[in-house]
């Protein structure tokens, strides 16, 4: 793995709040019900910070706006929380993000478990983002805008077992720009489906910048009026206003409810509140990730002088805090990133191709894209949530004759949008599709945002060629051959985590569709796959098993749904023993690609074959726990290949 080099603030003593504190508060003497609330977010924030601190990731901005209104909903609106998550109102959120302060309070109430909050993002602990297997999380996240239609089936089907429950549902507003939120509200009128109420956590930044600036919403009062939605709007922060404005609902029953609830992304660190937080061109600081040390402690104190100031105004004197060691957490020194080197690489194709047009679902960070943007403003397209849109608009782009390049997380590009981009393709135009964050890891964000399934939704997409990139090298090389040589669509898979490649890019010849290159030679086992970690763990488990004679002739197969015949037969050679790799669910893979062409080749004798890839819905925790979950880390691989080997 080469040398590894220590995290800053990796003894960094992280502090959390006991359960036993929030109960003080929630038996408080002469209380309010405001106070108790206020009072009890107040304790959850720091929680919050705890966990995404302790899990070296998470989402806290869109968390800490969104906890007065949590904190309130479970303490005083929720019925029937004592009888479990099948009886009980039911609370969701759309967005997802804020899956830290959903378990932040789940935990302080006891319906969760006291230590999961040291498991966020671990392996059998509490996942990135929500999942039903959760206590008390009634619907999984993915792509937005699915909450509102969720909340439509559960309250029908309620009403058909004679079960009455109120549904509350929290979306963003930048999940507002998503085409299913609007689509899901004309059916809850038409039915007259007053038990649902939808919260609008009204922070006005999405992901990356200001909703506004993204793509306005306008006036978003008038437009859920317009769907015959009834409609308040109150400060979400003002738990007071935000109860009245509930109690005002409670005689509307003829038609679902939106609460506008105006909030402060980062809400109580007042460096991570908008619009402090945002700089360098207005972007958002905190949308994900933990804050380094120096944040962290600065961002605590200010959490706990808010807490302690509640506290002795209800005579609880000072609250009473835990402590625990973050999980330390090393990475490699030198590591391929493939994310930068793509966009160096879109620039430099820009430069080259005066019709290149970038196109962005609001992911201009993650995808690499902040350089095109700085260097073609002209030529930066930036969509918001609405990756339907966005390909259709590329539709438009290249039958005019410019060269789109659209971007965002592969989970989405490859799945949402796939009907656009079906479309596209049987109009014979060319664009780019780049979807990063692709495969099981990063495994922390969870199954939602583990794509691996985005080479079989569109690997039979006629027009459209398919590439993933194991290196820095590669990718500039892939770039230039897909946007400059190939006169098809195509489809770039980027793994966004960095890692260390124990192997230099070194074709023995120029790219071309259907074929790859020998990283290394052996004639007992040939193994086939793409990408840097698969490639890199398949390397060091060649290393390993050469050291007992066994020696693999590694294959390094860029193309994804295309496979020359001919290349493929010299590739193999003699060897009649076949190991392909996947980073993707095995059903659709690169594997049963090859193993199809191997067959149809009908080599004598012919070749054993046995795949490796993801088998089941992928499991969220640290990359290592992931990995080696799933059988794709060294040791697994090691194991695989000598087996094979041998038969």
């Amino acid at each position: 793995m080469g040398d590894l080099q220590t995290d800053q603030g990796e003894s960094l003593e992280l502090r959390y709040v006991p359960v036993s504190e929030f109960e003080r508060v929630r038996q408080a003497a002469g209380a309010t019900a405001v106070d108790r609330a206020a009072t009890f977010a107040a304790l959850a924030r720091i929680n919050a910070l705890y966990m995404i601190a302790g899990a070296w990731s998470g989402h806290i901005g869109t968390s800490f706006s969104s906890l007065d209104i949590m904190s309130w909903l479970f303490l005083n609106e929720l019925r029937d929380l004592d009888k479990g998550d099948e009886a009980c109102d039911i609370f969701f959120s759309s967005k997802g993000h804020d899956a830290p302060a959903l378990y932040s309070v789940l935990i302080a109430l006891g319906l969760l478990p006291a230590d999961k909050i040291h498991e966020l993002r671990r392996l059998n602990g509490l996942p990135g983002h929500p999942h039903v297997e959760t206590p008390f999380i009634q619907a999984n996240t993915g792509s937005l805008g699915m909450g509102i239609s969720k909340a439509k089936g559960m309250a029908i089907a309620n009403r058909l077992a004679l079960r009455p429950r109120r549904i509350f549902v929290l979306t963003g507003d930048g999940e507002l720009q998503e085409g299913q939120l609007w689509e899901s509200l004309a059916t809850g009128v038409h039915r007259g489906l007053g038990e649902i109420v939808v919260i609008v956590d009204h922070n006005k930044v999405q992901s990356d910048t200001w909703v506004a600036k993204v793509n306005d919403l306008g006036d978003v009062e008038a437009k859920f009026r317009a769907f015959g939605w009834h409609v308040s709007r109150c400060d979400g922060h003002d738990l007071d206003a935000f109860s009245r404005t509930l109690r005002a609902l409670d005689s509307v029953t003829d038609r679902p409810k939106v609460i506008i609830a105006d909030t402060v992304k980062g809400k109580g660190v007042s460096f991570m509140e908008a619009p402090t937080a945002l700089a360098d061109g207005d972007l958002y600081l905190f949308h994900s990730g933990a804050p380094p040390e120096t944040q962290y402690v600065d961002g605590l104190a200010q959490l706990t002088a808010e807490a302690n100031r509640r506290f002795a105004a209800l005579g609880l004197g000072a609250v009473q805090m835990e402590m625990r060691v973050r999980n330390p957490r090393r990475e490699p020194r030198q590591t391929d990133n493939l994310v930068a080197a793509y966009g160096r690489a879109l620039v430099a194709a820009a430069e080259a191709t005066p019709g290149l047009v970038a196109l962005d679902a609001d992911l201009i960070k993650d995808c690499g894209l902040l350089e095109f943007a700085a260097v073609f403003p002209d030529r930066f397209i930036e969509c918001g949530i609405a990756e339907q849109d966005m390909v259709s608009m590329a539709c438009g782009l290249a039958h005019r004759g410019a060269l789109p390049v659209v971007h965002s997380f592969a989970c989405f590009l490859a799945a949402r949008p796939n009907e656009q981009i079906y479309n596209q393709c049987s109009e014979s135009t060319k664009v780019m599709y780049v979807g990063s964050l692709a495969g099981v890891i990063p495994g922390g964000p969870g199954h939602s945002h583990q794509s691996v399934r985005d080479i079989s939704a569109l690997a039979g997409v006629p027009n459209l060629v398919m590439a993933e990139p194991s290196s820095e090298a590669e990718t500039s090389a892939l770039v230039a051959h897909l946007t400059g040589t190939v006169p098809e669509s195509s489809y770039l898979r980027l793994v966004s985590v960095k890692w260390p490649m124990p192997f230099d890019y070194a074709p023995q010849s120029p790219i071309r569709v259907g074929t790859g290159w020998t990283i290394r030679d052996g004639s007992d086992l040939v193994v086939i796959g793409y990408g840097p970690w698969m490639l890199a763990n398949a390397w060091h488990a060649a290393e390993a098993l050469a050291a007992q004679g066994i020696a693999v002739r590694l294959i390094n197969l860029p193309w994804l749904n295309r496979v020359d015949r001919d290349w493929l037969r010299a590739a193999v050679g003699d060897v009649r023993r076949v190991v392909t790799l996947d980073n993707h669910y095995l059903s659709g893979g690169q594997g049963e690609m090859v193993g199809a062409a191997l067959a149809e080749l009908g080599l004598d004798p012919g070749v054993r074959l046995r795949r490796v890839g993801v088998t089941e819905l992928p499991e969220c925790g640290t990359n290592d726990e992931v990995l080696a979950y799933h059988g794709l880390d060294i040791a697994s691989l090691t194991t695989v290949f000598a087996g094979h080997a041998r038969a």
